[in-house]
């Protein structure tokens, strides 16, 4: 799987992984894992370190669609790990598409970006 998550209930975080080529579909699918868990109000980390993102720009427009139409409740602060030019460009695009009102960052490390969300208020 792609995209591999674990979602904590007790701890109100949803940690999720990338590995290899990672699709829209691939996305969507995590998307509603978490809509469907009722986790959109928790903390994200989302590891996009490891990806090979095969996205166009009309996937990345679907997708900025989809999370205005998800935008209806609360959403928990995100931080997302990419070090690659290519990922921060995705994820760079995906933030201003979303329009998602919360706290979103950027990292290089999940070390730097878990820190970063404890710090959040939730």
């Amino acid at each position: 799987m792609p995209i591999r998550w674990t979602i904590s209930h007790e701890e109100r975080l949803v940690v999720a992984t990338t590995e290899g080529v990672v699709t829209l579909k691939d996305i969507e699918a995590y998307l509603d894992a978490v809509v469907v868990a009722d986790a959109a109000p928790y903390a994200k980390l989302f590891d996009a370190s490891d990806v090979d993102l095969q996205a166009s720009d009309d996937d990345v427009m679907m997708l900025g669609a989809r999370m205005r139409a998800y935008a209806t409740g609360p959403a928990g602060p995100v931080a997302f790990v990419v070090t690659t030019p290519l990922a921060r460009e995705f994820v760079d695009r995906f933030l201003n598409l979303a329009a998602a009102r919360r706290p979103a960052d950027i990292f290089r490390t999940a070390d730097e970006a878990r820190r970063w969300l404890d710090a959040q208020p939730r």
